[in-house]
């Protein structure tokens, strides 16, 4: 994705389903879990550049030692920062206990932290707000009670955030803030002390005090917790969180919007946001990977037995497309073969852009994460050569050049694009700004037959359109190619997302600035504010429909596409222009299985993404710049 956007975060985690004594015995070192964990979130790193945080708890202490130790980092470099403090702890152990102690479970539970079975990760990419350490997860709630203590991480947004606050306020609270990630947490919270009471009151005139407490941590229902905190929540999310005593949960929305897989043995279960981070850590096989399924948790007990269990009425699934686009590594077997097959199905388009002048024609890639695609289109353009030559020999059909050509033929590929550096554009004068915009991307020279080369260029995305236009298109141009094609992967980004990512200002998509642009020239824009009184009418309906669909029914994809074009090309371009997109219909038979492609079409999974959308476009006719959830 050559616009940057902050996306989605990851979690992590890991229970270990035999005492630590095992793990020292076994793997010679008491480390096991936390060299576990370090991989599961050093292969995610992908998904977290503001901060990180883990999380451990540790189980059948006696009372009077601490029990959950937790770290939590927004410095460079966070997550090796929070690991080698881990490493610093355990170094000490060893120093000051010997080796024998340092091996020796109950003396480590004692004496140091994380030495528990249960782990907890997160890596985040914060949608909006400051980037402070009391945002960083996992957040901890705690209490003298072992079992109504509460560590939660998430890689989740709620479209109800104001709805939750009040339910919060409605059960006697006062929450110390207005945020998704703290209603969330309060309200598991509330259900967990509601659940811890009622097993105490259902023992305490048969139990003294001391066994009341060991039998709630024998009877308390994780899945009971979340049928009676989740059934309010609207969004996007999968929750990890581990209890004082050390059962722990993974909780998926109904509609699967957000990725989660687990793996399990008879040593560990290990969840992740994505599977080869299960992979790397583990070593197992890709189909022993298993998702967990929309609207269940997987309920890891006290003991170490687990299930997924069903805490919700299930939504049509409506995966997330973008984590198969962009998101997620394509280091996953599906994801590969899914980004390949996004960009085969682009090569009708592109042939025709190019009028099929294949030896004119220079084809390569921007940013990295859309090589994967490049390669498909690379395919797909080597199955129609094949096609081409079977007419040439088989059928006899004419052609131009010797038979020789003809069979040695290959598309012409070259690393035409290279990101240089990321420059800090702090000066103030926007003529300073786009100078530095422009030079950080670099392009290779004197490859291109000047006024002759056509140059086709994939990205997997395009939402803004800015560095296209400030940056890598004046840059081609300097080469003097005949003809610029850009090549997006997905497909038109026309409505804002509130489900993680951070794209929720309608003004920011070049799509929907190509529609404002088109309603004008066609003298609709009393469109704009039909769509406005409907908007502001429907304000706090939960059934109201998508309202801005009907800004854009009124063009094809085709139109939108060729005003992008006009929209992006640079002032003084000399070189011929065409903006391509993939189309929703081939995004679908690329990722027949994830289905959530909201951004694209408008058909939000939940009723809170029609109301978001909804207000995104209120905040734009008037002027506000907030984000709409």
């Amino acid at each position: 994705m050559s616009d940057p956007i902050k996306h989605e975060c990851g979690i992590a985690h890991l229970r270990l389903r035999k005492p630590l004594q095992y793990y020292i015995d076994k793997y010679n070192t008491p480390l096991y879990g936390a060299n576990k964990l370090l991989l599961l979130m050093k292969k995610m790193q992908n998904r977290g550049q503001d901060g990180a945080g883990i999380a451990n708890i540790k189980l059948g202490l006696e009372p009077g030692y601490r029990y959950i130790s937790r770290y939590r980092s927004i410095d460079a470099n966070s997550l090796q920062k929070i690991f080698d403090k881990v490493g610093k702890k355990f170094g000490k152990a060893l120093k000051e206990g010997g080796k024998e102690n340092f091996h020796d479970e109950q003396w480590l539970k004692k004496n140091y932290g994380f030495t528990g079975e249960v782990w907890l990760g997160h890596l985040r990419y914060g949608t909006h707000g400051k980037n402070s350490i009391e945002s960083c997860h996992p957040f901890l709630r705690q209490n003298n009670w072992r079992s109504r203590n509460l560590v939660v991480a998430g890689n989740f947004n709620m479209t109800n955030v104001d709805e939750l606050f009040d339910i919060l306020i409605s059960l006697g609270q006062n929450p110390k803030e207005k945020t998704d990630t703290v209603t969330v947490m309060e309200k598991i919270g509330h259900f967990l002390d509601e659940e811890n009471q009622e097993i105490f009151d259902k023992h305490k005139f048969k139990l003294s005090n001391k066994d009341i407490t060991r039998k709630i941590e024998e009877e308390l229902s994780m899945i009971n917790i979340l049928k009676k905190s989740c059934k309010d929540f609207d969004g996007g999310y999968t929750m990890a969180g581990m209890v004082g005593h050390g059962a722990s949960f993974v909780a998926r929305d109904p509609a699967g919007i957000r990725p989660a897989y687990y793996y399990a043995d008879e040593e560990v279960v290990i969840v992740a946001s994505e599977k080869p981070a299960i992979k790397t850590a583990t070593n197992c096989a890709y189909e022993d990977i298993k998702e967990i399924t929309p609207g269940h948790a997987l309920i890891i007990n006290q003991d170490g037995s687990f299930s997924e269990e069903q805490f919700i009425d299930m939504l049509p699934k409506k995966s997330c497309s973008f984590e198969r686009i962009y998101f997620s590594r394509s280091s996953d077997p599906d994801i590969y073969r899914e980004r390949k097959k996004l960009g085969e199905l682009l090569v009708p388009k592109v042939l025709q852009s190019v009028n099929f002048d294949l030896k004119n024609t220079i084809f390569s890639f921007i940013p990295n994460s859309a090589e994967t695609a490049f390669l498909g289109l690379m395919s797909g353009l080597d199955e129609y050569l094949v096609a081409k030559r079977k007419e040439i020999i088989i059928e006899g059909k004419p052609h131009n050049g010797d038979l020789e050509e003809v069979l040695s033929f290959r598309p012409r590929v070259e690393k035409m694009v290279i990101k240089d550096a990321k420059l800090r554009t702090f000066i103030a004068d926007d003529s300073s700004r786009d100078e530095l915009v422009a030079n950080v991307y670099d392009t290779t020279y004197e490859v291109v037959n000047k006024g002759v080369d056509n140059l086709v260029i994939i990205d997997d995305s395009i939402v803004r359109g800015t560095t296209l236009e400030k940056s890598i298109l004046t840059l081609l141009d300097k080469l003097d190619p005949k003809k610029i094609v850009i090549v997006s992967s997905a497909p038109q980004i026309r409505f804002p997302d509130c489900y993680g990512i951070d794209m929720s200002k309608m003004k920011d998509f070049v799509a929907f600035r190509a529609v404002l642009e088109l309603l004008e020239e066609n003298d609709k824009s009393y469109l704009l504010e039909e769509v406005l009184a409907k908007c502001e009418e429907s304000d706090g309906n939960p059934e109201a429909p998508n309202h801005v669909l009907e800004l854009y029914k009124p063009f094809t994809a085709d139109q939108v596409s060729a005003k992008i074009t006009d929209i992006v090309r640079p002032k003084g371009m000399k070189a011929e222009l065409e903006v391509i997109f993939q189309s929703v219909d081939n995004l679908h038979k690329a990722c027949p299985d994830h289905r959530g492609d909201w951004y694209f079409t408008g058909n939000f999974p939940t009723v809170g993404g029609n109301r978001v959308v909804n207000k995104s476009f209120v905040n734009f006719m008037k002027g506000v710049t907030v984000r709409a959830y």
